[in-house]
């Protein structure tokens, strides 16, 4: 596993200590972490503050997006999705899909390369939160 997935983990379980939901994001910019992030939608009560959006508005204005790569925990919902295509984003490494499929086919529709490293921890992670909070994951996704 390299450093920057090493930095989504860790963001995750930030967000994991807080009493949120472990989902951590970085994006990276000429070999640089330069935004980071962890979902805070419980810690904020915020329902649009993912990981990823979490992470971008961290990174703060950098003008071209083109040129950076997003790593995430887990596979990016429509919402991240939709920021990743917005902002031209044109590479996004994932931890894991199999939790949550999310929006894999938009993202390559619009020319996004996707990276699922299919990473035991990652899976791991998100299994135990579902299973302590099923009620808040089923919210998180839009399920309830």
């Amino acid at each position: 596993m390299d450093i920057f997935m090493k930095a989504a983990i860790d963001e995750a379980k930030s967000g994991l200590c807080e009493g949120g939901i472990p989902i951590g994001s970085v994006l990276v910019k000429d070999g640089k972490i330069i935004g980071r992030g962890h979902n805070k939608r419980v810690q904020e009560n915020n329902p649009i503050m993912h990981a990823e959006i979490n992470c971008l508005y961290n990174a703060g204005r950098i003008g071209r997006y083109r040129e950076t790569v997003l790593y995430s925990t887990l596979m990016p919902c429509y919402l991240c999705a939709g920021a990743v295509v917005q902002f031209g984003i044109k590479k996004v490494i994932v931890g894991e899909s199999k939790t949550f499929a999310g929006a894999k086919a938009f993202m390559e529709s619009h020319r996004v390369k996707i990276v699922d490293l299919n990473l035991d921890e990652c899976k791991q992670l998100m299994k135990d939160f579902i299973q302590k909070n099923p009620e808040l994951w089923n919210e998180d996704i839009g399920e309830l």
